[in-house]
């Protein structure tokens, strides 16, 4: 008895320590309107999706920064990253930046992705956008 109970128990605890891992590492897919109407915690990555806001885009002259808005036609989230942009990122284009809030309400990006030809447009992206009454052509 004291064997399986002692199996049971280190078999329960594998188990939870994996989906705590899980849980951990998934990225989860917010539009600036989701955000708006639920923020997420400080510091939890997640994937930030919408249309980069024309006009938005500026550059720090002394480094990499880059800061810009990401909209939905409904809402908008201030976005900061350090690093080389994708060639194809445009205003008034679709991106998805993965990172997480920071304390001063701005999304700090690690990475930024950016569609790869005219025609292309995340389905999470494009979804968020329809959903905001901002429908995308084919």
């Amino acid at each position: 008895m004291i064997a399986v109970s002692m199996i049971v128990t280190v078999i329960a605890a594998a188990a939870a320590v994996a989906i705590w891992s899980m849980q951990q590492n998934l990225l989860y897919f917010q539009s600036p309107s989701q955000l708006a109407e639920q923020a997420m915690p400080t510091g939890r990555n997640f994937r930030l999706g919408g249309l980069v806001k024309v006009d938005s885009v500026s550059r720090d002259e002394q480094s990499l920064e880059v800061s810009f808005m990401v909209t939905d036609g409904k809402a908008e989230v201030p976005v900061r990253f350090e690093g080389i942009l994708p060639d194809l990122f445009r205003e008034g284009k679709g991106v998805i930046a993965i990172g997480a809030m920071d304390e001063s309400g701005a999304f700090a990006a690690d990475d930024v992705l950016a569609k790869h030809d005219e025609n292309y447009m995340p389905p999470e992206v494009a979804d968020a956008l329809a959903e905001a009454g901002h429908p995308v052509k084919d």
